[in-house]
This record gives structure tokens, sequence and C-alpha cells, in this order.
């Protein structure tokens, strides 16, 4: 059924592969649900679906999350009524949450380098992992576009390499040499061991030989997460990466085309940000300076 409604994503409303995973995904977190519940497919109602998000909701699901669920419910909905399985969409009766935007948060330099030097670089694996965080961090890349990172676009010798982003968007990034250490470590000692005869187009493999999944990168983060006790995600160290880069004195359309942000007012959230951490800087300094 999942696999149905992907293929139609992609091939009639030519979503992007990304979108169709999530939606997917979220297909499929719905349908484990009527599961659970013993509740057949061509039987759920709306009342089915509010009670769903509502335990979404108890469980600790953000709003932006059941948001989501709630526009791949939209478009499987859809599907299912041209299927027949469902006479009418119910889910465009569903309300999205209202979404407050909140800051982002964001590492200091000092906790990038703590979640870094974590990782454990006496085995292949860790010293692909520190190759992949200190990119993403570097780089300021998306957890798929580092899944996703190709071999024939990465070039050590000039220090860029090409991503593809939302929207099919390509955009060229450069690194500084401790990436370019790590990548060397990576690509030139370690990555061989693990393909052995084999062959990958992908620059981070699994113990395989195959793609890094965005799953795979997110349970390593995780492991970083319960070993140094610090409160982020993997998408944390891109927020890290813009912010410091704006602190660091670069212009807001240099860091935009760096993040891939068709739109500047989404690149001006990071200003805000950098505003916040000054004013914590100030308040921490002038208290010292009254306890005197």
């Amino acid at each position: 059924m999942v696999h149905a409604f992907e293929d139609e994503l992609l091939s009639v409303d030519r979503r992007s592969r990304l979108s169709v995973e999530t939606y997917g995904f979220s297909a499929q977190a719905f349908l484990d649900w009527c599961d659970t519940k013993e509740i057949a497919l061509e039987k759920v109602g709306l009342e089915n679906l509010i009670a769903y998000g509502i335990e979404r909701k108890k469980a600790g699901i953000d709003g932006a999350t059941i948001a989501k669920d709630i526009a791949a419910l939209r478009a499987f909905g859809a599907f299912l009524v041209r299927k027949n399985i469902w006479k009418e969409n119910y889910a465009l009766l569903l309300e999205k949450p209202k979404l407050h935007r909140s800051l982002p948060r964001v590492l200091e330099l000092e906790q990038v380098e703590a979640i870094l030097d974590a990782i454990d670089t006496t085995k292949p694996l860790g010293v692909r992992d520190r190759c992949l965080f200190e990119i993403i961090y570097s780089s300021g890349l998306r957890i798929s576009e580092a899944s996703s990172l190709l071999m024939q676009n990465l070039q050590l010798k000039e220090q860029i390499l090409w991503v593809q982003g939302k929207g099919d968007k390509e955009r060229i990034l450069p690194f500084g040499d401790e990436a370019l250490y790590w990548f060397q470590k990576w690509i030139h000692e370690e990555r061989p061991k693990i393909l052995k005869q084999k062959q990958s187009p992908y620059v981070f493999i699994n113990y395989a030989g195959g793609q890094l999944s965005r799953k795979g990168i997110w349970k390593k983060f995780q492991d970083l997460k319960a070993k140094t006790g610090l409160e982020a995600k993997v998408h944390t160290l891109r927020h890290s990466f813009a912010t410091h880069l704006l602190q660091g004195g670069a212009d807001l359309r240099t860091v935009q085309e760096l993040l891939g942000h068709q739109d500047l007012a989404t690149t001006q959230i990071y200003t805000h940000i950098d505003a916040s951490e000054l004013q914590k800087y100030h308040e921490r300094y002038f208290k010292k300076k009254s306890d005197k």
C-alpha cells in the first residue's frame, strides 16, 4: 500500500524523493497505529484521524512534525479515494497546529568540539563519523545532503564539494583544513578497508559498504548525545554553522548561498539568534560587574 502511494507521489505528483520518503514514513506510521487499534483502513473516519493526532501530541511529538503528518495524511487520503478505499478524503478536515517560529538551538564552539572529540577514531567507522559530522558542521550540510554525497562531487585538492539540496538546487561549498584532514584519512585509509573489493558512489558508507542512510546518521548522533550529555540534533550543527559564520562577520547573503535558502527571510532567523547570544553575554558581563 505505502509503496504504491510513494510510486504515485514520484511519478504523478512529481514530488522530490525526500518528500516521498517523509510522506511514506508518516503514512506507514498511521497504518501501524490502525493495526494496533484493530481499525480496518476502509473503516477509518475523521474521529480516528483526530484520535491519532491526539495520541501523537500526548507522546510529545512537536507541532511542526504533526503538521507534516497532516500534510502526508491529506496526500495519502487523496490516494485512498482514488483507489476507492475511502469515499472521501477525511484528512482534509484536519486542522494543522498553529506554529510559532521559535529560534533554533545553537551550540557554542566548545560544545561542537566536545561532540566531535567524543567520537572514537581508532576504528574505521569512527573515522567516518568524525569526517561526517565535521563536514556537516563546517559546510552546513543537511542530513540528506551528507547521506547522498557522491565521490564524484568531492574535490579534495580544491577543498570544495557539490551538493544537491531542496528542490534539486545545486550548490558548491568550500570546506576547511580540518575537514580535509578527516576526508583524506577516511577516503584514502579507512573507507577502502570497509569496501574491500566492492565499489560505492557514496562518500559515506555503512559497515556493509552500502549508502549510509539518514536514519543511520541520526542513530550515530544519538550515541554522541548520550556520551556528551548535550541536547542537540544533527541539524543543530547546521544551525551552529550559520550562526558562527554570522558571529565571525560573514554577510547574510553569503550565508544564504551556503545554506541553499531560496528566501533570505529564512536565513535572517540566524541574526536573531546572534542577537540573543549577544544579550546573554551582555547580561552575564554586567551581572559579574554588579556582583563585585
